[in-house]
């Protein structure tokens, strides 16, 4: 589904991520999809966002509205229709506490977005973060603070590097109502810039499904942050599953 061009602030942007093995993940992914690899595990994780002034481009920041925002993702590759290897990121599930996203889903911002309660307490160097869906199926919560690196056992050797293999993931497909088609988004920032943030406690019911992951086939790894970003969405060409 296409949508109109956005344009807004990226308040506060939280990646967590994961290491996981990477046949756990390929079934979960559509078909065409399969997993990017980073020291030969497959990345997958939840993008925790704030956005404000979120409006059409070139409208006036006044009409722009405010949300908080998570996304789960797995990094992947797939070949288009001629051959040319993509890159980019699935995401199976959204939920967020805007009114307007939650009923718009696939009209403001592509896939299906579930209602859900944001509570976050941040001081410009600390963050304790919780989110749990109306639904009841999706909870998350952290608490974490900035970081000069990333935690000694990270498979990323730097935060440079890190933040390199996410930029490349700018364009996101979602899932949709009807199950046959994904809705696809192109995120575009300017000046990208992350830091370590370091978790003291990270929880997630998703990764925790030991349907989905059995015990051991996905680990912590690091998170990264971003801050008062401006930015721009572009609606990206549906993705048909066969």
């Amino acid at each position: 589904m296409k949508i109109p061009t956005l344009q807004g602030i990226i308040r506060r942007r939280i990646l967590v991520n994961y290491r996981a093995e990477p046949e756990v993940i390929q079934k979960i992914l559509p078909p065409r999809f399969r997993p990017k690899l980073h020291d030969g595990r497959a990345i997958a994780g939840i993008c925790l966002i704030r956005l404000e002034h979120i409006r059409p481009k070139y409208a006036p920041e006044f009409v722009g509205i405010s949300s908080e925002n998570a996304a789960h993702r797995i990094a992947v590759f797939w070949e288009d229709e001629n051959g040319e290897t993509k890159e980019g990121v699935f995401i199976p599930r959204r939920d967020t506490n805007s009114f307007i996203n939650h009923f718009a889903g696939g009209t403001l911002f592509p896939g299906e977005h579930y209602a859900a309660d944001f509570s976050v307490t941040e001081n410009g160097r600390e963050i304790d973060f919780a989110m749990r869906s109306k639904d009841g199926t999706i909870e998350v919560k952290l608490t974490g603070e900035i970081s000069k690196n990333l935690p000694d056992d990270s498979i990323f050797s730097s935060i440079a590097e890190a933040s390199t293999f996410f930029e490349k993931g700018s364009l996101g497909y979602s899932v949709t109502k009807n199950g046959q088609e994904l809705d696809g988004i192109t995120l575009k920032i300017e000046n990208w810039k992350v830091e370590a943030l370091n978790l003291d406690s990270v929880e997630s019911n998703f990764y925790k499904n030991e349907g989905m992951f059995p015990k051991g086939s996905i680990v912590f790894d690091h998170a990264l942050l971003m801050r008062n970003i401006a930015h721009e969405w572009y609606s990206a060409p549906g993705f048909e599953l066969k």
